[in-house]
């Protein structure tokens, strides 16, 4: 599989991204996590994202439950070396166990290699802006995690453009490590804020973008027809503000797309993210080995400019202040 350099930094990662936040949420069995974490090695996709807080909002859970499935992988297996392995820090994870506070970092990413089963992340990311914390205070603990080999290289998500800024000019000021990546939400649907805010800085600083909810939480698979099909998945509840005519044009265009490619609307929805200039590797996710397969095949396809012109008509968002 192909790779690319994240950013400016040494990691070299496939051109997708393998979203753990299904492990111990829509994929609780062991043997099947391993079964698809295998299958992404095997296929050469060796960049896995996940956070200390997968899968808080899973009644019964604590957080870290897909650190630990994946540190038991890393144990069992025994290819640490092989992946990249990125995580996060930020989200709420108990009281007093949230925000980038250097004290609470130091704390978080200790926690976060105790159930990983290792000594080091590749990636480290702010899950989301803390406001109340200034970001020198932020990018001086990172600093000293990577001077103490914790931490590889730095990453932002769910950042807007004014913070980030803010954050690569301080990391240019005093010379600390500097976000080499951003993971915002962006899909096909979900293009407006991303190409028009976020998208002139990452290209103008060559910043890593890792994208998640590639997929629309499944909407732009196509098997989300009508808003009975929501009760058919635990992320139904999440698909219904794609339920609109616009949602359904996109859907349409992808199924016209992948019928003529000979493939399926989830890899071409991939494959149109893979083709935007800006964009590293794409964030997605598989509950079980036929979808991985999509997944991984929409890392072989090249989308000509008349399939690309297609997507981009379907999803033009300057329409949808006056379409719904």
């Amino acid at each position: 599989m192909h790779k690319k350099k994240l950013g400016n930094s040494e990691l070299d990662v496939s051109v997708l991204c393998f979203g753990a936040n299904v492990f111990g949420w829509t994929v609780r069995d062991e043997e099947l996590s391993f079964r698809l974490l295998d299958r992404c090695l095997d296929a050469g996709l060796n960049f896995i994202d996940t956070a200390d807080m997968y899968s808080t909002w899973v009644p019964g859970n604590q957080g870290g439950e897909s650190e630990t499935l994946i540190g038991k992988w890393f144990r069992s297996r025994k290819n640490r070396a092989q992946v990249i392995l990125a995580t996060k820090v930020g989200m709420e994870m108990g009281p007093g166990k949230s925000g980038l506070r250097r004290k609470y970092i130091m704390q978080a990413i200790d926690a976060s290699l105790l159930r990983l089963k290792t000594d080091y992340v590749d990636l480290y990311q702010s899950h989301k802006d803390d406001d109340k914390t200034s970001v020198e205070e932020t990018l001086t603990a990172y600093a000293e995690l990577v001077k103490q080999g914790k931490v590889r290289v730095i990453g932002a998500s769910n950042y807007t453009p004014e913070r980030l800024g803010e954050s690569l000019k301080c990391s240019r000021e005093f010379k600390f490590p500097r976000y080499e990546s951003l993971q915002p939400l962006y899909n096909l649907y979900d293009r407006e804020e991303y190409e028009t805010t976020l998208a002139p800085l990452c290209a103008k600083e060559n910043i890593g973008v890792i994208g998640y909810y590639s997929l629309g939480s499944g909407f732009l698979s196509g098997k989300y027809k009508s808003k009975a099909d929501m009760s058919q998945s635990d992320r139904g509840s999440r698909v219904e503000k794609y339920m609109n005519d616009r949602g359904f044009r996109i859907v349409a265009a992808l199924e016209k797309v992948a019928k003529e490619a000979g493939s399926t609307s989830s890899a071409i929805a991939l494959a149109w993210l893979m083709a935007q200039p800006t964009v590293t590797a794409p964030i997605a996710s598989a509950t079980n080995e036929k979808q991985l397969d999509e997944l991984i095949a929409s890392t072989k396809l090249k989308l000509d400019k008349s399939a690309l012109a297609l997507l981009n008509e379907a999803s033009e968002y300057a329409e949808t202040s006056t379409r719904k």
